[in-house]
């Protein structure tokens, strides 16, 4: 008895310590020492929207970028026309090369490249094709690999979609 309020005890003060330490790092400051002086810069943390096919992504709802400060969070790429329909359908490969090309795009437009890219996370729904051809990647991400992680899923918000791609990128400027 005695054992399991001190366990209980103890995962309240965890939970008040984690509680406190992600609200401390909801400010973003960067320090800037000088020869003589130290100072602090606020970083702007304004939101700016980026909309690829803006009728598409308002229909659905969605924004496929958003910049705060230095990070952008790329929504999941699928492989689509300008109108939303499905392109390259029950071909993999050609799928993932055009999820690739949507997101060069969105990353130019903010002045990056794919080596600003700190997080790729891939879901598929053939997890054994995309492992054969996933070695593409090495033509995208020429100076290291991303962290991320590849996912096995049944099934993505329209059938013919087989493979999508979301990025969190980190630009130094």
């Amino acid at each position: 008895m005695k054992t399991t309020k001190i366990t209980t005890i103890a995962l309240a003060l965890v939970a008040v310590i984690s509680l406190s330490s992600c609200n401390e790092k909801a400010k973003t400051e960067t320090t800037v020492e000088k020869p003589e002086t130290t100072e602090t810069v606020v970083v702007n943390e304004t939101p700016d929207y980026f909309l690829l096919r803006p009728e598409v992504e308002k229909a659905y709802g969605y924004s496929h970028a958003v910049k705060i400060g230095n990070d952008i969070k790329i929504s999941g790429a699928v492989s689509m026309d300008d109108e939303g329909n499905p392109t390259a359908v029950g071909d993999l490969e050609q799928q993932m090369k055009n999820c690739y090309a949507d997101l060069e795009k969105i990353l130019k437009h903010n002045g990056c490249t794919f080596d600003d890219v700190v997080v790729e996370n891939v879901f598929t729904t053939n997890m054994p094709k995309f492992l054969e051809v996933a070695g593409y990647r090495a033509e995208i991400y020429k100076k290291q690999f991303p962290t991320g992680s590849w996912l096995g899923v049944k099934e993505l918000a329209i059938p013919e979609f087989m493979i999508e791609i979301e990025l969190e990128v980190h630009k130094v400027k």
